[in-house]
């Protein structure tokens, strides 16, 4: 009975139902006692805000076309070339070219008029988010998820030109793109649901036995009760290769939770960021609940980080990015004790036994260490291939190797696209010539495509790499490179493979099960695929161990980075 009562008034407490109670706790009764939460609906977000409105991220050039032109909305303010930042093609023969400006965006300085520095426009639009979270945590979990599969589905809806959008300004494939669109919906389509599971979101939680009793010794005493709540304002740091798919899988989760979000998506791909933004409130997601903040340049990303992480209203941070950024914000977030949420870099090993599939390795390798030109934080990079099938499993891998098509990825037969800038394909091809020269052999590839553009490089496949000589085996590559060495006992392996400062992904082909779980649980990583090379989902635990970051995305886990318990103890 007292259960149920108890469920009672904190459901009204903690969704901010507006009503009158009519509630009894034995002795203790409330009756006809307004509760003090006010119900908010979406007219509620217009008040709060009309006193500094939420600024939406606009374009102020578009060179492409769409069939909706309007999920970039264009600014109509008339801004010289200094005011404005550009966005490049990675596909374009060079910055040069005349097809490499495919957008052009305003300065973040710019969309409160000009004269404030870059902090305080960042701040104005944390005080935003934080006026209308005071709102948003008070509406219902059905009205949140309610609002996030409408933003599902219009993600669905507009597929055609977010895979237009990303492929322009990453570089990806039309077929990558189409995945990661797919992808990042179901983040939205599974926290639309999570948002529902009263004991794991907000105004959810438990009671538990009391550990009190009444003067008799014996008899319980009260009520214990757990509950969660929001954590706030939730800043994010996203990054330039899932430039759709990390902004949903962190602001979905926080919007079921009923924190706000203000994302700071990378300066290279800021046009999907927006599209997505322009969908999330066409679908009803209140203004100032899912913001961008733009920036425009490294320096001005470093600004905005910075001041994400020392702000008292900011609540939470959760970023994507290297190693050596995170590092840089765990250590300006601590002067405020954020929450964080850290998915850092990787340098994930795939070892091949002896007793594996070769056809079956060459698949799982083919997918891990080449989609995306090989530009993702959980793509293979150091390859153990035990030493008496290695001629095997490098013939077969070879040849699929050699049936990748490199080339723009807005053309359907194009497997593989560039390179994110021309630096990144430089310092790609400086570890492989580092490589080269200490002993390695390039079986296949090794050099940039400069027929068609700066910024492809080719499909390459190196044996006899040096672990401990070689950066391209010791530091994350981030390009479409295999490095290979070879190990004979099990035990090596699983040595050679923690080898490393990181532990994000690892992957495993093998025909003994037992092998492969054991392997895998000895194995410092926060994922293992199995005979698998893309293992990632939106039902299950993203994140990494050691210096790959901390926390975790996706699943059950992810709505728990966004909330915070409460200890109440009602006595009666």
């Amino acid at each position: 009975y007292f259960f149920t009562q108890a469920m009672i008034l904190f459901s009204y407490i903690a969704n901010g139902t507006s009503r009158l109670c009519n509630v009894s706790f034995g002795g203790m009764k409330i009756k006809n006692e307004k509760i003090v939460r006010q119900s908010y609906r979406s007219m509620a977000f217009a008040t709060a805000l009309s006193s500094n409105a939420a600024v939406r991220a606009t374009v102020c050039s578009l060179n492409f076309p769409l069939n909706d032109s309007s999920l970039l909305p264009l600014n109509t303010e008339s801004l010289s070339p200094d005011k404005t930042f550009s966005v490049y093609n990675p596909a374009a023969p060079s910055k040069t070219h005349s097809s490499s400006i495919i957008a052009t965006i305003p300065k973040i300085i710019q969309n409160k008029g000009g004269g404030e520095n870059i902090s305080d426009f960042v701040k104005e639009a944390i005080q935003r988010s934080h006026e209308a979270q005071l709102a948003w945590r008070n509406t219902t979990a059905s009205h949140r998820g309610s609002l996030l599969r409408k933003w599902s589905d219009l993600i669905k809806q507009h597929s055609d030109d977010l895979v237009t959008i990303m492929t322009k300004e990453s570089g990806k494939t039309f077929s990558e793109s189409r995945g990661e669109v797919i992808y990042g919906a179901s983040f939205v389509d599974y926290f639309s649901s999570a948002a529902m599971v009263s004991t794991n979101n907000a105004g959810g939680g438990v009671v538990i036995p009391t550990p009190f009793v009444k003067s008799d010794g014996m008899s319980p005493r009260g009520m214990a009760i757990a509950m969660k709540e929001p954590v706030g304002v939730a800043a994010m740091i996203t990054p330039w290769n899932f430039p759709l798919a990390m902004i949903t899988r962190k602001a979905a989760p926080a919007l079921a939770a009923g924190c706000t979000a203000i994302v700071k998506p990378s300066e290279l791909t800021p046009l999907t960021a927006i599209a997505v933004q322009t969908l999330a409130l066409r679908a009803g997601i209140p203004e100032g609940v899912l913001q961008l903040v733009i920036s425009h340049d490294r320096h001005s990303s470093s600004e905005v980080g910075s001041t994400f992480c020392t702000h008292e209203l900011v609540k939470k941070i959760s970023f994507t990015g290297s190693t050596k950024v995170g590092k840089i914000l765990l250590e300006q977030a601590s002067s405020t004790v954020k929450r964080m949420s850290m998915e850092l870099g990787g340098n994930a090993p795939f070892i091949i036994f002896h007793d594996a599939d070769i056809d079956i390795a060459v698949t799982a390798a083919m997918k891990s260490k080449f989609r995306g030109a090989g530009q993702t934080c959980v793509c293979a990079d150091r390859f153990l291939v035990h030493s008496s099938i290695e001629e095997k499993f490098v013939d077969k891998l070879v040849e699929a190797v050699e049936s990748i098509v490199v080339g723009d990825g807005t053309l359907e037969t194009t497997t593989m696209g560039p390179l994110i800038t021309s630096d990144a394909a430089n310092s790609v091809y400086q570890k492989v010539q580092e490589a080269i020269q200490n002993g390695a052999e390039c079986v296949v590839g090794g050099s940039r495509i400069q027929n068609l553009g700066d910024n492809f490089f080719e499909p390459t496949v190196l044996v006899n790499v040096k672990p401990g000589r070689d950066s391209i085996w010791d530091t994350e590559t981030f390009g479409p490179v295999a490095a290979i060495t070879t190990f004979h006992t099990d035990e090596e392996a699983i040595r050679m493979a923690n080898d490393c400062s990181v532990g994000l992904a690892s992957y495993i082909c093998s025909g003994d099960v037992g092998r492969a779980l054991s392997v895998a649980s000895r194995l410092e990583a926060g994922m293992v695929g199995i005979n698998e090379g893309v293992i990632s989902s939106a039902l299950a635990p993203f994140g990494g161990v050691k210096e790959s970051g901390l926390g975790r995305e996706g699943s059950f886990l992810g709505i728990e980075e966004y909330l915070q318990t409460k200890y109440i103890f009602l006595n009666h």
